[in-house]
């Protein structure tokens, strides 16, 4: 009946460690693993290849900004995921998620608002085709 599109293998580039803590945002291409802390912003290139992994023992005090996540630690921050984000059952998110394509396991929580990104409207979409804003 309903067909699952098989997840794309992620190639990882970078791997921060369980013991690695980084101060300050963080900018990344291509995959990202997470088993440390960052405390600070993370943001994927826009492509369609950027992919952050985070572990359960990893964590982002901050804003999450990638086309393609899997979370299974904590983010204390907004998340957003143009492509597609995906809470295991050990996922914590403190703050909102902006997303396209959502799947999540039962035990994630979200302490938060989802908000699906095709339904959010600039107030050009809204106006009326004389310009003015209905």
């Amino acid at each position: 009946m309903f067909k699952r599109k098989p997840t794309r293998q992620a190639k990882i580039d970078t791997l921060i460690g369980a013991r690695t803590r980084i101060n300050g945002d963080v900018e990344f291409s291509g995959g990202l693993h997470l088993d440390g802390c960052i405390n600070g912003n993370v943001r994927g290139e826009a492509s369609d290849t950027a992919f952050l992994s985070v572990s359960e023992q990893g964590c982002i005090e901050g804003s999450v900004f990638s086309p393609d996540i899997v979370l299974n630690g904590i983010v204390k921050g907004d998340i957003e995921a143009s492509i597609r984000v995906v809470l295991g059952k050990k996922a914590r998110v403190l703050g909102n998620v902006h997303y396209t394509v959502i799947e999540t396991a039962v035990g994630a929580q979200i302490n938060g608002k989802l908000i699906h990104l095709a339904s959010v409207k600039s107030p050009v979409d809204e106006a009326s085709p004389d310009g003015a804003l209905e």
